[in-house]
């Protein structure tokens, strides 16, 4: 037993047994002024760091957490130093959480996943590429593997790679150490993400380029082998917001099946349209537009205009903003939409609205807005929009909330019952032209029949959820 409890701190764990390791560290010491706090120089700490000292490899500590509480050092966050080794050599700077899918060949259990570091992961893999902008590394997420699995306190590795010319490396040493000391806590959507290869290219790029994060990563030679045990735990040991499907690296039916499971678990697949259409918008907001979207067009999907998202970002003080909508006739919407679809895309992103838009790239007839009036008022002018399109193709009559199209059209059946068939004359009517027949002179309103269709334009005014 011990006497006495140590502080929770971010604890950074190297090996004597791992060369990019001992690295790492010595860069950490010659950074800042550590107090060593054992006799034999195996631990230091410095403010909310502490560094530990183990002499066996990392990969295989599975149960550390608590051994290090057992020793009076207890961490909220412990981050693996280590090297990454890989048959190309390449010189390259890693981070990824890890865990076992099957069999547990490099430490771990099987069938375990250790408990990710989410916000970690995006602040040491953004400070490693700002700090290694100008040096020779690489710099990459790597999907979940190896050990250990078997840890209740979030973990994360980062690594120096791949061969022994990197790992002795000072200078990724010195980078390593310091994308460490600059660790930011983050609150940014958590992901788990499904595809693509070891070194998961678009999940990469999504973390460098938006708002989210990533806790387990499956690469896609694995994806078969996924069941939803194993996908209830990537979720819940990443307290994931949602999956991300590298789609293009995924066959159809694993779409699907994958697709299915996760659905069925209560959580949501973002593309990666999703994902950048929604970076900068609070979490929450995006999940209550979502919610709403799912109850009242489920297979529609929101598009964030520019000018919601300066509303939404101009007042982050606030309280997050409210989902209020409105809806305008689905029919007008669809009449408009088949004369002029670029004026109408034209009108709702100009405005300060978020608007639903079907898998076909139809648009569904909801406004969305952060007040009533806003969701009210854009209905009410995107109403006028539509009826001026209407107007400048037919001919259009408003009486007591009601709009009535004239619309009058070739009628073929009329032309031959007057002795025309298909051909020239056929086609100068089709065209508006009169033609002589017989001596008998044909005007185009003879062959053309008057259609009405009328519209209610006071639809559903607003709905406040």
């Amino acid at each position: 037993m011990i006497d006495e409890i140590g502080e929770t701190k971010t604890t950074i764990i190297c090996s004597t047994q791992d060369r990019a390791s001992q690295n790492i560290k010595n860069s950490l010491l010659a950074l800042r002024k550590w107090e060593s706090i054992n006799s034999d120089h195996s631990v230091f700490e410095f403010k909310n760091f502490r560094i530990v000292e183990i002499k066996e490899p990392l990969i295989y500590q599975d149960g550390l957490d608590r051994k290090l509480i057992r020793c009076g050092f207890p961490a909220h966050l412990m981050i693996f130093a280590s090297k990454h080794r890989s048959k190309d050599g390449r010189a390259i700077l890693t981070v990824h959480s890890t865990g076992n899918l099957n069999d547990a060949k490099f430490g771990g259990m099987r069938r375990q996943l250790a408990v990710a570091a989410p916000q970690a992961v995006r602040s040491l893999f953004r400070s490693l590429k700002v700090l290694g902008e100008n040096e020779e590394y690489e710099v990459t997420l790597e999907c979940t593997h190896h050990g250990p699995s078997d840890l209740e306190v979030p973990s994360v590795f980062i690594e120096i790679g791949s061969n022994e010319q990197q790992w002795v490396d000072e200078v990724a040493g010195k980078i390593v150490a310091n994308a460490i000391l600059m660790l930011k806590d983050n609150d940014s959507p958590v992901a788990v993400g499904f595809g693509g290869t070891h070194y998961a290219p678009r999940q990469t790029a999504l973390l460098l380029e938006t708002g989210i994060t990533f806790g387990h990563i499956f690469p896609g030679h694995v994806l078969d082998e996924l069941d939803e045990s194993m996908i209830r735990q990537a979720f819940m040991k990443s307290k994931a917001d949602f999956a991300y499907f590298d789609r293009k690296s995924m066959r159809a039916e694993q779409r699907e099946k994958l697709g299915t499971m996760i659905e069925g678990m209560g959580f949501e697949v973002l593309k990666e349209s999703d994902i950048r259409d929604m970076d900068g918008i609070p979490w929450e907001f995006c999940m209550q537009l979502r919610q709403k979207i799912k109850e009242i067009c489920p297979r529609g999907r929101p598009r964030i205009t520019d000018g919601i998202r300066c509303e939404i970002l101009s007042c982050q003080d606030c309280i997050c903003p409210k989902v209020k909508i409105a809806r305008i006739n689905p029919a007008l919407l669809s009449e408009a939409e088949k004369l002029d679809k670029k004026r109408l895309k034209k009108f709702l992103t100009d405005n300060n609205i978020a608007y639903i838009e079907y898998e076909d790239g139809r648009f569904a007839h909801v406004i969305i807005g952060l007040d009533s009036n806003c969701a009210r008022l854009a209905a009410e002018e995107l109403t006028k929009e539509c009826v001026d399109i209407l107007k400048k193709n037919y001919d259009v009559s408003i009486n007591k909330g009601i709009l009535q199209i004239i619309e009058r059209r070739f009628n073929p059946e009329l032309a031959r019952s007057l002795g025309i068939t298909e051909g020239p004359l056929y086609g100068k009517l089709a065209r508006g032209e009169s033609v002589i027949i017989d001596g008998k002179t044909i005007n185009p309103d003879m062959v053309y029949a008057i259609g009405k269709r009328a519209i209610r334009l006071n639809y559903d005014g607003i709905t406040e959820e």
